[in-house]
């Protein structure tokens, strides 16, 4: 971990002291994905790894939309990264959109930095293989879990999915956009959380959008968001589950892409973070296997090491 938590937590104390929040971690248009291109990386690490051995089966019904995007430009994705020789991206059905969503996240070109919000350089960039494209904001807030809250809200308001976007306070209420949106808020106050009457008017926005997340961030984190979460066998694995122990501090990664091997099904994952102080969302290198960077064995022995934090197999966490 980093050494200093921030002013994230300063700020969430003071706001709301019962809570002890010592948490880890106008509307844009919108871009649609672009076609694929070939992803090259210049470091010698990353040479090692080859480019696609095969393509899975793409949706063809499905383009993702990413709302904060202010262009539609041709760049990489998440896609684009190299699989291991011998294997090829896992298939998915046609209920998986938001694995499909994450699969094609929009990545910066090779050699781009993690930035802290402050647009400071995060002194440890060894542990990133790739950058998410999306922004980090301008507070301490978008953290580990934050991140992860984010990209799910994300994908469900890119499909104006309002009614799956909620999540709960570290108190316990649940906060959903479908209420924010319609003025009905959360009122903090003191060591109790209250409800606004709705305004009667709407506000779809992605503005507001943005509004609630922060909200989100400030007052939810790894404690809230474990507990909302199923525990799945490693063995079940999907792209979209998350590692994750809530705490305080905890840590949570999410699995953003998958692939198995050609001949014989061994399945490799791969992770994306934000940490501590609120920074770019990046994709991991795998510091313990050389040569499988960004890519995880499913069955890996003992803990799970990432570049900054530790996980079991029974840290693997699904969205209800």
């Amino acid at each position: 971990m980093e050494s200093s938590i921030g002013m994230k937590i300063v700020n969430r104390w003071l706001l709301v002291s019962f809570l002890g929040f010592f948490i880890c971690c106008e509307s844009p248009p919108q871009q649609k994905v672009p076609s694929p291109t070939v992803l090259t990386k210049k470091s010698s690490q990353k040479e090692k790894i080859v480019k696609h051995a095969t393509h899975a089966v793409e949706h063809k019904d499905y383009t993702p939309i990413y709302p904060w995007k202010q262009s539609e430009v041709n760049q990489l994705s998440v896609y684009h990264i190299p699989v291991q020789k011998g294997y090829r991206r896992m298939p998915l059905s046609s209920q998986s959109q938001f694995a499909y969503w994450l699969r094609h996240l929009p990545v910066k070109p090779a050699g781009s930095k993690v930035y802290h919000f402050n647009g400071m350089e995060k002194p440890y960039q060894e542990g990133a293989y790739s950058v998410i494209d999306i922004d980090v904001g301008k507070r301490d807030l978008q953290q580990c879990a934050d991140a992860v809250m984010r990209l799910k809200a994300e994908y469900h308001y890119s499909k104006k999915d309002y009614k799956n976007i909620h999540f709960n306070y570290t108190s316990g209420h649940s906060v959903s956009f479908d209420d924010w949106r319609k003025g009905k808020q959360p009122k903090v106050s003191g060591s109790s959380v209250g409800f606004t009457a709705p305004s009667g008017k709407t506000d779809n926005t992605y503005r507001n959008f943005k509004r609630y997340m922060n909200a989100i961030f400030s007052y939810a984190g790894t404690a809230s968001l474990s507990r909302e979460m199923k525990p799945i066998p490693i063995s079940k694995m999907q792209i979209g589950d998350v590692f994750i122990q809530g705490g305080f501090p905890g840590h949570a990664v999410i699995v953003v892409d998958m692939i198995e091997d050609i001949n014989n099904g061994k399945k490799m994952f791969m992770l994306a973070q934000s940490y501590m102080p609120a920074q770019s969302i990046h994709v991991l290198i795998n510091p313990k296997v050389d040569g499988l960077s960004p890519w995880y064995p499913l069955d890996f022995k003992g803990e799970l090491h990432t570049p900054e934090w530790k996980f079991t197999k029974k840290d693997l966490k699904r969205f209800q």
